[in-house]
């Protein structure tokens, strides 16, 4: 009993050291998306504009720094749910740069231009400097190329997820919790590493749609691109994506899916009932009614998987949908 205490203690001791090897050093200046921002202190009162940047504060069991989030795709983690109760939620969909001020922010995190941009509806990077805020956008979404009527912008490599681990590395050193941030990555890293194994040597190479969602059943579908965070769950499965254009969620028409053709088609379930067709059950529904799109041999074998909506952007959730999408393969005699 007396050598267990003993080992405990100085595991304990290395731990502690550890720690305080990894204690962020203020001020602290980074520099992203070509913008420098500096820190004095951990953030206190953090808002977090996106799911993925809310999701990472909680990972990272900072929730008590943050007062409140928006614009959710699809529902909390569930092992995350009962921290996110503790953080208000201003909407699931676009908030006001009103709401925002309205929390006495200290610091404001986007997960996606479109909240957080020079050509944002919510706010630009200047309104928040302006009155002493910082700010920060995902480095994952930095490197897009602005097209004319494309507000997401479009890819010319593969996204990959070790934008996703600059950007928890980053949170968890601005909060000064590295050594959390260090131990998630890790976790990821070794779910990446053990998915790239089992799938990564297929021998034909699976093509797969991502459907994201569509205003109704006669409207283009909004798939991810080939590029996108669908284009690396594609790859990271020993395929690739069926749709090859660099835009980050291209519209296509179904004439032109019927043409790709994919082995598999994936479709995301949302939650936050903007179209009928969020639903996965929905979009199910129509691919096997459908005269011309139920002809499709992944329609007619059944090759059709469900996935997280949310893990179809660049975010966190990318690296669950995959193995949502793995689990699936396996059924369907895939891997």
């Amino acid at each position: 009993m007396r050598r267990v205490k003993t080992l405990l203690l100085a595991a304990g001791l290395l731990m502690a050291g550890s720690s305080a090897a990894l204690a962020t050093v203020y001020p602290l200046t980074l520099e992203n998306c070509g913008e420098k921002v500096t820190f004095t202190q951990p953030p206190a009162r953090m808002v977090a504009l996106g799911q993925n940047t809310a999701e990472i504060m909680l990972l990272l069991g900072l929730e008590d720094k943050m007062v409140a989030s928006a614009f959710w795709p699809t529902k909390v983690l569930p092992a995350l749910a009962k921290q996110n109760e503790k953080v208000k939620v201003l909407t699931v969909e676009i908030p006001t740069l009103e709401s925002i001020l309205a929390q006495s922010p200290d610091f404001v995190a986007a997960q996606l231009p479109l909240l957080l941009g020079p050509d944002s509806k919510v706010a630009k990077r200047e309104d928040f400097a302006a009155v002493g805020i910082n700010s920060y956008l995902s480095p994952g979404v930095c490197v897009t190329k602005k097209n004319t009527g494309d507000i997401y912008g479009s890819r010319s490599e593969l996204w990959n997820m070790s934008w996703l681990y600059q950007e928890i590395e980053e949170l968890a050193t601005i909060f000064n919790v590295e050594a959390r941030g260090k131990a998630l990555i890790a976790d990821f890293k070794a779910r990446e590493s053990k998915l790239r194994e089992k799938f990564g040597h297929a021998g034909k190479e699976t093509t797969y749609l991502f459907w994201f969602s569509s205003a109704s059943p006669s409207s283009d579908a909004y798939v991810g691109g080939k590029n996108s965070a669908s284009g690396f769950i594609a790859s990271l499965l020993g395929g690739k994506n069926a749709i090859q254009s660099d835009s980050e969620w291209p519209t296509v028409s179904w004439e032109s899916i019927i043409a790709a053709n994919p082995d598999v088609i994936v479709v995301s379930n949302l939650d936050r009932n903007r179209w009928a067709l969020d639903n996965a059950q929905e979009k199910i529904k129509f691919l096997k009614s459908d005269p011309a799109v139920s002809q499709l041999e992944a329609v007619k074998k059944g090759r059709i998987v469900v996935m997280d909506g949310q893990a179809m952007n660049p975010t966190i959730r990318t690296l669950y949908g995959a193995e949502q999408v793995a689990g699936q393969l396996e059924k369907l005699g895939l891997k």
